[in-house]
């Protein structure tokens, strides 16, 4: 009986021990990975599954890799589901204005500069024009997919006819032969409204994954079969269940949670946000239609962008361009998850599409064309509400 308590007793103290031992886990505001709430349990065990296809495969020789690539995996350019690391830096060539991209017949749209052995990684071919991109944040992404077309024409401004200086605009963009247009789409010319990527050139997360796997890590699917290094079409080397399931995966990744939405310095530095102007193109509230993810459906979002196109001036001018955009013009990135950045950067901030402004500040100051009068306004703030200002872009 005495061995017995002396066993129960250490047991205690053991648990004891190690409660005070072991490391605390992030609070969930503070990482960008996870499921949306409410989701199903099949849709959670799909969740899982895209998870591990995102995360967890690497590619190889064997399993499809190059010959030519950028990376291996998906999630090599996404840690943590954040923002890309200039070491992981695509590398966009060929279209220097709304006609197409000149350089398909040699490589474009992307630069792959790695190669299996006994091949040659591609080289930006003499006289194109280029960008360079950061991977983007995968947070959030289905809530965005499911912002009707409408909200998007209705937040637009192409002639500027209010005159404050916003003229907004869709990049109106061609379908894959794969895509569905969604039952809400709005048409022009027989171009559909495109929505993610730096350009918005990228119809819906379908697409984008379907040309990730493809331009990314040179792995065919019978989406898009044709080989980066020959251009033959060859049999899949991803199935089609694995790439839905990274599609679901990015569909039901949940939104970025705010933090210290209470204190002072955040509740004033979002008045001086809307104050300036930065409001006009960051729209602080969205709200999704109808989908087939219930989780996803008439749900209020706070991304702060309006997905439209927005002249930025000589600053952000790269020469480069994307279906119908122009080269000046950029999408407004979503902010929220601005502040869990960091994370993922190697511990700074590399902002703006090619990661040169290493800091919140430097990348205002980089706001040209219609993004001038909220630099301008911006800069006229004294030092405590620039660092309002601050504060509270990094509570997003």
């Amino acid at each position: 009986m005495k061995k017995m308590c002396f066993i129960v007793i250490l047991a205690l103290l053991f648990g004891a021990a190690c409660e005070k031992t072991l490391p605390l886990a992030p609070a969930e505001n503070e990482l960008l990975d996870g499921p949306v709430e409410d989701l199903s349990h099949d849709e959670q065990r799909r969740f899982l599954a895209g998870d591990v296809a995102f995360n967890d495969d690497v590619f190889t020789q064997a399993t499809g890799l190059g010959p030519l690539f950028v990376s291996t995996s998906c999630g090599s350019c996404h840690a943590g589901d954040g923002k890309g690391h200039p070491s992981t830096m695509l590398t966009r060539f060929g279209q220097t204005d709304e006609t197409g991209n000149q350089f398909l017949h040699l490589g474009g749209p992307q630069l792959q500069h790695r190669s299996l052995p006994g091949f040659m990684p591609e080289q930006l071919p003499v006289g194109a024009t280029f960008s360079k991109i950061l991977p983007p944040a995968n947070t959030g992404l289905g809530f965005l997919e499911m912002v009707p077309d409408a909200d998007l024409l209705a937040m637009a401004d192409p002639d500027d006819a209010n005159s404050d200086g916003i003229s907004g605009r869709p990049n109106w963009v061609n379908l894959s032969t794969y895509n569905t247009p969604r039952p809400d789409a709005q048409t022009q010319n027989g171009r559909y409204i495109g929505r993610f990527g730096k350009k918005a050139a990228v119809y819906d997360l379908l697409q984008q994954t379907a040309r990730a796997y493809n331009q990314d890590m040179g792995v065919t699917s019978f989406f898009e079969p044709f080989d980066t290094y020959s251009g033959v079409e060859i049999d899949p080397e991803v199935s089609n269940q694995t790439v839905q399931d990274v599609v679901f995966y990015l569909r039901t990744l949940k939104a970025p949670i705010p933090r210290k939405t209470t204190t002072p310095m955040v509740v004033a530095g979002k008045t001086l946000f809307e104050q300036i102007g930065c409001a006009k193109c960051h729209a602080p509230v969205l709200r999704t239609g109808p989908s087939p993810i219930a989780a996803l459906a008439f749900r209020e979002i706070r991304p702060y962008t309006d997905l439209l196109l927005h002249d930025m001036g000589p600053e952000l001018d790269d020469g480069y361009t994307e279906e119908s955009a122009k080269t000046a013009e950029w999408r407004t990135p979503p902010l929220w998850g601005l502040g869990l950045s960091k994370n993922s950067q190697g511990g700074q901030y590399f902002l703006l599409h090619d990661g040169r402004a290493q800091s919140i500040e430097a990348a205002i100051g980089l706001h040209g064309g219609e993004g001038s009068q909220s630099r301008s306004a911006f800069q006229a703030l004294d030092a405590t509400q620039k660092t309002q200002l601050i504060t509270f872009l990094e509570s997003l």
